[in-house]
């Protein structure tokens, strides 16, 4: 079983940084793919980048050449480095992870971090 937990969720102005970090506890190692999305309340979520078990990472549209996503297997943490942040950026984080490599189906989730961004 696979836990995650987001963090670094925090409350700025346009034009500033944020890292966000989603840490895994449990079974990490079968994890082919992580994943992280976005909600505003009201809206569909949004998916926002993902970073596979071999490093490939994809960007959605809305954030490429502005957001980064990295991982540190030692601490079972995936990044998402957040630069030039704009309002529209406002939204609940949250990451995602499988275990397709062990052959379990089903996603994880984490609860989310909140990002608020002011104009």
């Amino acid at each position: 079983q696979v836990r995650l937990v987001e963090s670094g969720g925090d409350s700025v102005q346009a034009g500033r940084s944020l890292r966000l970090s989603c840490t895994a506890s449990g079974t990490t190692s079968c994890s082919s793919e992580t994943e992280w999305y976005r909600q505003v309340q009201g809206k569909e979520r949004e998916w926002v980048a993902a970073i596979g078990s071999d490093d490939t990472t994809s960007y959605a549209d809305s954030v490429k050449g502005r957001f980064t996503i990295s991982q540190d297997r030692r601490r079972k943490t995936v990044y998402l480095q957040m630069n030039s942040l704009k309002p529209e950026d406002t939204a609940m984080y949250v990451c995602k992870t499988d275990q397709l490599l062990c052959g379990k189906v089903g996603d994880h989730w984490g609860q989310g971090t909140q990002v608020t961004v002011s104009s």
